[in-house]
């Protein structure tokens, strides 16, 4: 995949890399984090905070689809996860 940058003449090759270890939720509540940040769709649809996009060692969620730049979570809540088992 190539990626044109604002450079006429940049030329940038974007790689998959394994073993990206992270943290991530839309279950912080919003006293607690100074940026905007929509919740988590499962978390909404049973009223809770105890699921979790990815958390360190421990698991990935179901939904979770990946990460788009700039900071948007991709995620297929309620629907299959159309990316597993494509890995």
């Amino acid at each position: 995949m190539n990626i044109q940058g604002d450079h006429k003449y940049m030329d940038t090759k974007i790689r998959k890399l394994d073993g990206a270890n992270m943290d991530i939720d839309l279950a912080t509540p919003k006293d607690r984090i100074q940026w905007q940040q929509d919740k988590c769709p499962w978390n909404e649809a049973e009223a809770s905070d105890k699921h979790k996009c990815a958390v360190k060692n421990v698991s990935i969620c179901p939904y979770f689809c990946g990460i788009k730049y700039h900071d948007y979570v991709l995620c297929s809540y309620p629907n299959k996860n159309p990316l597993k088992g494509t890995e």
